[in-house]
């Protein structure tokens, strides 16, 4: 592109090759940009290493947002250009901060006067009696771990009375936080009526009418909860919003555009005149793992214009990266480290390994900002007031320690005079966990540190070799869009690329305590356990193309939690704790033929790819319980939960049925790879009689059943896909082929239903579907759809693989590794053609 050419000679003093290498790198960028120009991804990737470290843009334009992890809480990079003495901001916008008026339990401990019984009408008021009520600290709850009051009862009477300092208050804010339903009065004036819970603090805008009845002396906040189920929780405070006053000054750079790559996330803007390139690269080269594991993300700004200008780059860093919480205390350095400057910060408290869950963000460990020390100054200050002091030019330098909440760490460079030629500025982010990982009782370290190496060695490491890793990253890329363009077409080599950094991004990779490798996923948004296998089953094709080696990091805990005799039940584990506790399985139910057939696929596509079943044999044991297991229980599945359970757990699921004959042909499979000729036979032999048998009672005329004879109902049989790629050949061909035929007749607008049961869909087994199709056009016929959701989509997080065939909604989940299934279709091409 004509962007390209104008940074040509400046970008020459950073990538030394030769003139043919340059222009080749030129054009194949070009390519990868051109094909991916018309897709809109739900959400960007902007910095992707693992569950905690993963800031997305959602939205359409880089600089009209803060930027987000994808649990969605702020984690804001803010990017500003100055030339001469104009402002232009071309990165994330400033996050919402508070000021407390009335503080909640999270920053300052209160009393408030409660009551469990109901009161009379009046008690909302500020001048009711309400000296017989109890006296209690917040907040309150059922868990002891959460509460300072106990509140077990079906109703809560909350009064909190307090005073003012002024009444002038440009916006006010109910910080609530509760579990159930919720009325809130403040001086006998209703602010807010909710059903339902939160699990984390929300900011309700106070209404004018509320606000001017607020009085110095004598307020009342008035809150009644009703518990309906499950947990219990109540806490609350008064806020107004901090404003920054440089938002007067910067203009919002004009973007031109966006290119997406599979390690790569580009922006073009015009700053008046002024050509701004923007990449970010997070180099997840999982054939490397040396620098896939490396858990750093380069931020390159590239600058060009016809018109020589001064100019300086900003860029702002959130403490919020390093916390779960935004009142969690934050510990900022600075220091030099060879040619880098560098901010380092943390939680003060530093509590490792200490929390697990779904919805949270690491609170220990060290955030890391770095950029080459000559022309730069690197500050910290509160949130709002880091832009305010670029653009006064209040900064100053400093290495003391800064300690405080709600920080941002600011980083300037002083570029010069730029022209038309160009100039880069590189920026460094990255996060040292410390301890990634407990795994049953052992504190791990993540994959990059296990032998000793340090954040600062890993930095340098990175910024010495800055441009062989952006060369290794182009180079890859382009090969991944030109496979998965000659696999399955443009809108499938999308799909791939958009999947291609979240897959990876939702999984940790440690080493265990035997040497074995660990790559532990977390099931983001779903429960938040770690090592699922019914997660690890469909995220594998992506892993099986590029890295078997992961795919047995994702299997060894699995195996290790039944070999060690933790887990003595004849199928495998759901998973093997809560991220990041691995400690044994936490989720309430088993799904036994379901884990048992995905670890005997699994390990036979290992074999498959790898041409050599050692692997199995390493677990042969455990594998010949699974398959007896399923040889016993798998072929007409009893009421269980299984993967596809959304509407519901269904006795004689057809598709789980393919599931366990799948696993059963793989054992034999695997059984003949290893020379044991009659475990083979009597293994290959059953699943083709349990095909055979399949075929007759799951049948309804032009298609094959939901359930076992349950006629007039329909699924998808994307198990079946393995049939071909393992060459297991058990089923006859007709099958696959009569259920592609109807399905092309029950889709909706975004993609084919799951099941007759609903029309939502689970947009991983549709590419596994579609890939059971002989012809091209049914195979595009049916990801197009997929195609046209995460085009369309107006949920705005990273992709998610449960959305609403009817109106492209996200029905539920964000972020899941399971979107590597997407690479099924590369795997089949690649499996069937040796």
């Amino acid at each position: 592109m004509n962007r390209n050419n104008l940074l040509m000679l400046g970008l020459l003093c950073f990538f030394v090759f030769s003139c043919k290498e340059q222009e080749t790198a030129t054009q194949n960028e070009n390519v990868v940009s051109e094909a991916s120009a018309s897709f809109r991804a739900p959400a960007y990737p902007l910095i992707t290493h693992d569950p905690y470290l993963s800031i997305w843009s959602m939205g359409d334009e880089l600089n009209s947002s803060p930027t987000k992890h994808w649990t969605e809480r702020d984690h804001a990079l803010l990017g500003v250009l100055q030339l001469d003495d104009q402002f232009y901001q071309f990165l994330g916008s400033e996050s919402k901060t508070y000021d407390a008026i009335l503080p909640a339990s999270d920053e300052e401990t209160y009393s408030v006067s409660y009551s469990e019984s109901k009161p009379d009408e009046a008690w909302i008021n500020p001048d009711y009696d309400a000296s017989a009520w109890k006296t209690g600290e917040a907040p309150f709850s059922e868990n002891e771990s959460m509460a300072k009051t106990i509140w077990n009862t079906a109703d809560l009477y909350y009064r909190r009375t307090f005073d003012l300092e002024t009444t002038e208050l440009e916006t006010l804010f109910l910080k609530l936080n509760h579990d159930d339903n919720v009325k809130v009065w403040l001086n006998g004036i209703q602010i807010a009526d909710i059903n339902g819970w939160q699990n984390s603090y929300k900011y309700l805008p106070v209404s004018q009418e509320a606000m001017q009845a607020l009085k110095t002396e004598g307020n009342v906040l008035a809150i009644h909860i009703r518990n309906t189920a499950g947990g219990q929780f109540l806490d609350a405070g008064l806020v107004t919003e901090a404003k920054s006053k440089s938002n007067e000054i910067i203009k919002k750079a004009k973007q031109l555009d966006v290119a997406f790559r599979a390690n790569q996330t580009e922006y073009s803007f015009d700053a008046d005149g002024t050509q701004v390139n923007v990449t970010f690269t997070s180099p997840l080269l999982i054939e490397d793992l040396e620098i896939y594991s490396r858990p750093i993300s380069y931020i390159s700004v590239k600058i060009a214009g016809q018109e020589a200008r001064k100019a300086k780059v900003y860029l702002g860093t959130s403490s919020a990266i390093a916390i779960n919480q935004p009142v969690q205390e934050v510990e900022v350095s600075e220091y030099k480290n060879g040619a880098l400057s560098i901010l380092k910060a943390g939680s003060v408290a530093q509590p490792v390994l200490e929390k697990k869950g779904d919805d949270l963000r690491i609170d220990w460990g060290y955030l890391y900002v770095g950029a080459p020390a000559t022309n730069l100054t690197q500050f910290v200050t509160p949130a709002a007031q880091g832009l305010d002091a670029f653009v006064s030019g209040a900064i100053k330098d400093t290495d003391e320690k800064a300690t405080g909440k709600n920080l941002m760490l600011n980083t300037v460079a002083d570029l010069g005079e730029i022209d038309e030629e160009g100039i880069e500025q590189v920026f460094m982010i990255g996060y040292d966990q410390l301890e990634a990982v407990n795994y049953f009782g052992t504190a791990l370290k993540p994959w990059w540190s296990k032998d000793g190496a340090t954040m600062n060695e890993e930095l340098t490491d990175a910024y010495t070799n800055y441009e062989d890793v952006i060369e290794k990253v182009k180079t890859f890329d382009q090969k991944l869009y030109e496979d998965a363009l000659a696999s399955g077409g443009e809108k499938y080599a999308d799909l791939c690329v958009a999947a291609y950094r979240q897959a990876i991004a939702a999984h940790i990779l440690v080493e265990a305590p035997n040497g074995d490798i660990l790559f532990l996923s977390k099931e983001n948004n779903s429960n938040g356990s770690i090592n699922t296998v019914d997660v690890t089953y469909p995220s594998a094709p992506l892993f099986l193309v590029y890295n078997p080696d992961l795919l047995k990091g994702m299997l060894n805990g699995i195996f290790y939690y039944s070999e060690s005799g933790k887990w003595q039940k004849p199928f495998p584990a759901h998973d093997i704790g809560t991220y990041p506790i691995a400690l044994g399985q936490t989720y309430g139910e088993d799904m036994p033929v379901e884990e048992a057939g995905n670890m005997l696929i699994l390990t036979a596509a290992i074999a498959q790819v790898e041409g050599s079943a050692a692997y199995a044999k390493a677990h042969w044991e455990t594998l010949t319980t699974w398959a007896d297991y399923l040889m016993q229980s798998g072929f007409d599945p009893a009421n269980q939960l299984s993967t596809d359970d959304f509407a519901g757990h269904l006795a004689r699921n057809a598709n789980l049925s393919v599931k366990a004959i799948m696993a059963i042909a793989s054992y034999g499979k695997l059984a003949a790879m290893l020379g044991d000729s009659e475990t083979a036979e009597k293994y290959t032999k059953a699943a083709k009689e349990m095909a055979g048998k399949w075929q007759t009672i799951a049948g309804d005329g032009d298609h094959y059943t939901l359930a076992f004879e349950s006629e007039g109902t329909w699924s998808q049989k994307y198990n079946l896909v393995w049939d071909d790629i393992l060459g297991l050949n058990v089923f006859a061909e007709d099958v696959h082929r009569t259920e592609i035929a109807y399905y092309l007749t029950k889709q909706e607008a975004y993609g084919l239903p799951l099941d007759s049961r609903k029309t939502y869909t689970k947009s991983d087994w549709i590419l596994w579907t579609a890939t059971l199709a002989d012809d091209e056009a049914d195979f595009k016929a049916l990801i197009d759809p997929v195609w046209d959701f995460a085009n369309t989509t107006p949920d705005r997080v990273p992709l998610s693989d449960w959305h609403e065939t009817t109106d492209a909604h996200k029905v539920g989940f964000k972020a899941r590794s399971v979107v590597g299934g997407y690479f099924i279709k590369m795997l089949k091409d690649e499996e069937v053609a040796k």
